[in-house]
C-alpha cells in the first residue's frame, strides 16, 4: 500500500469531530477502583511504529490517568534501561533488545504484544537473503541495540554466526541510515520512518520485510513493557494503561488518517506522508491473534544460539512475564 492524496486529504480532516472520537472511544467501567497514580511517564523517540503510545493520552485520561509524561528517549539500550531504573513507567519496545537487558537481570515485566511487522532489512545489489550477508557490513548503533538484535537472530536462523560472519560497522558520528544511502555499507535494517525513506528514495531493495516475512510476521516486533516495581506497586493503573494501549492499537487500524495526523500535530514526527504511510504498512491489527509469550520463546532461543543471551526461554518468560492484565482486556473486549 502506498500513501495518495485521498489518504492526505483525510488525515487532515480531524476538525471539531477529533474531541468527540477520543471521548466515546475510552470508558471505563464505572466500578472499576481509582487507579493508584495519576501520572504515567512514557518513552518519545524516533520511531515512529510505536503509534499507538503516541495517541495514547487521551485515553489514559479517560482511564483515570490525567498527567501523561513523555520522556525524550533513544529508541534502542537506553530506553530499556530506563524502564528498568524507573526513569519511564512504561514503553512500547522492540521485543529482542528486551529480552537481552532481561537476561542482565533488570527489572522490566512484559505485558503485551502490541503489533507485527515494522522492521526491513535493506540491501545493495547482489545481496538476495539474509544468508548473502555473510562477509557483508552492516549498519548499527551498538550491540545490543535493535538493529544488531533482530539481524543476529536472522542471521542464526540461516547458520550464520553473526559476531563472525557479518562486518558490523558502527558510527558514533553518522547514521546508518545515511551510510547505506551514501553506499558505504551493505545492508541496513530500519524501524518506521526508515523504511518509508527509503522506499520513496529509492534506495537499496528489501530483503526481508518482517510483516510478510515468516517466520518474523508470525511474531509480535513491538512489545508492551513496565517497570516491574511500577507494575507491582499499581496494579489498577498498570491495567488501565494496558487497556488504553490497545484501544489505541485498535485506533490505528479503524482511524490511520486520525492517528497519522495526530503524531504530526504533537510533534512526534514530522512528515505526515511518513506517518500515513506507516500505519499503511504496520499491522496493528493481530494483537489478538498471537500469543505474546510465543514471540518471547522464538526470540530468546534465536539470541541464545546468537550468544547474546544466556537465559533459556522459560526463565525469561518466569522471571518478566506478566500477562493478567492482558488477559484481563482481552476477556472484556472479547479477543
Amino acid at each position: 500500500m502506498h500513501v495518495n492524496r485521498r489518504d492526505l486529504l483525510l488525515a487532515g480532516a480531524c476538525g471539531a469531530s477529533t474531541a468527540l472520537f477520543w471521548s466515546v472511544t475510552a470508558r471505563p467501567g464505572a466500578e472499576e477502583p481509582r487507579p493508584e497514580t495519576t501520572t504515567v511517564r512514557l518513552a518519545k523517540n524516533p520511531s515512529i511504529c510505536i503509534a499507538p503510545q503516541y495517541v495514547v493520552s487521551e485515553l489514559l485520561n479517560a482511564e483515570g490517568i490525567s498527567n501523561v509524561v513523555y520522556v525524550e528517549s533513544d529508541a534502542g539500550v537506553e530506553q530499556t534501561k530506563a524502564i528498568a531504573k524507573g526513569d519511564l513507567d512504561f514503553t512500547l519496545h522492540f521485543s529482542g533488545p528486551l529480552l537481552v537487558e532481561i537476561d542482565r537481570g533488570l527489572g522490566i515485566s512484559v505485558l503485551a504484544g502490541i503489533h507485527v511487522g515494522c522492521f526491513e532489512l535493506f540491501a545493495r545489489e547482489g545481496i538476495r537473503s539474509v544468508a548473502d550477508l555473510k562477509g557483508r557490513t552492516v549498519g548499527q548503533q551498538g550491540v545490543g541495540s535493535s538493529p544488531h538484535v533482530f539481524i543476529s537472530a536472522m542471521a542464526t536462523l540461516v547458520g550464520l554466526d553473526p559476531a563472525k560472519d557479518i562486518e558490523w560497522v558502527t558510527s558514533a558520528s553518522v547514521k546508518p541510515i545515511e551510510l547505506f544511502a551514501e553506499g558505504k555499507i551493505d545492508a541496513f535494517l530500519g524501524f518506521p520512518p526508515e523504511p518509508q525513506r527509503l522506499h520513496a528514495q529509492k534506495i537499496g531493495h528489501v530483503i526481508v520485510n518482517s510483516a510478510l516475512d515468516r517466520p518474523w510476521s508470525q511474531y509480535f516486533c513491538c512489545m508492551l513493557a513496565g517497570n516491574r516495581e511500577f507494575v507491582r506497586k499499581n496494579p489498577i493503573a498498570t491495567k488501565r494503561v494496558v487497556r488504553a494501549m490497545l484501544r489505541a492499537t485498535d485506533l490505528c487500524v479503524s482511524e490511520p488518517a486520525l492517528v497519522a495526523q495526530r503524531m504530526v500535530d504533537r510533534g512526534f514526527t514530522p512528515r505526515l506522508d511518513y506517518a500515513v504511510q506507516t500505519l499503511a504498512d504496520v499491522p496493528y491489527s493481530r494483537w489478538r491473534d498471537y500469543d505474546p509469550e510465543d514471540t518471547i520463546r522464538f526470540y530468546a532461543l534465536r539470541l541464545r544460539e546468537a550468544g547474546i543471551v544466556k537465559s533459556s526461554p522459560a526463565k525469561i518468560i518466569a522471571d518478566a512475564a506478566d500477562w493478567r492484565f492482558l488477559n484481563e482486556v482481552r476477556r472484556e473486549r472479547g479477543g
